[in-house]
């Protein structure tokens, strides 16, 4: 019966044992490293036209437009920047959508002029809440009578200044990361 014990015991020291090991084997620092990837990162920017009243796929080509031309501009700043540390420009590691605008200008005075076209897709949500302030929820709305003056007629002079056309241009960013060795 001792035998048997001493026996069962010996087997539970070595499994215990055992155990320590693999853990122990598990948490040792392994000597096979990869070597980390050198990158150089990159925002590509693009600028083009598009109509003031642009329905949604008239805005998402010029969009889709102003991204690729954003791609072309971010691999061209990372192929000048591998050539100054003498690098070679490898395999796009990520791209990553930056989004875009849209600003119109024109009027008389060359002022900003609200884009009157459909949104593209941007890659944000767009948010269609709005919140009200508790002031002004709460402030009752007084109706004032309105008063009716008679027209006079005068004629305008035609004006010395020539209106101006609206431009409108979406802007894109595109950021790239690029492998280089």
């Amino acid at each position: 019966m001792r035998n048997a014990i001493a026996a069962t015991m010996a087997v539970a020291a070595g499994l215990v044992l055992a155990n320590m090991l693999g853990v122990a084997a598990a948490e040792a620092p392994t000597t096979t490293t990869a070597t980390p990837i050198r990158t150089v990162s990159v925002d590509g920017v693009a600028s083009v036209p598009i109509a003031q009243g642009a329905n949604r796929a008239v805005a998402t080509a010029v969009y889709r437009e102003g991204m690729a031309g954003a791609v072309a501009d971010g691999q061209s700043k990372a192929e000048f920047l591998a050539s100054k540390t003498a690098t070679t420009l490898g395999n796009v590691q990520s791209v990553v959508e930056g989004g875009g605008s849209i600003q119109c200008t024109g009027g008389e005075e060359s002022s900003y002029v609200e884009y009157q076209g459909e949104q593209p897709d941007f890659g944000t949500p767009e948010s269609t809440s709005r919140v009200i302030a508790p002031e002004a929820a709460s402030t009752p709305v007084v109706h004032k009578p309105q008063v009716k003056h008679p027209k006079k007629k005068h004629r305008r002079k035609p004006s010395a200044k020539a209106a101006t056309a609206t431009t409108c241009t979406l802007n894109t960013d595109v950021t790239l990361v690029y492998a280089i060795s």
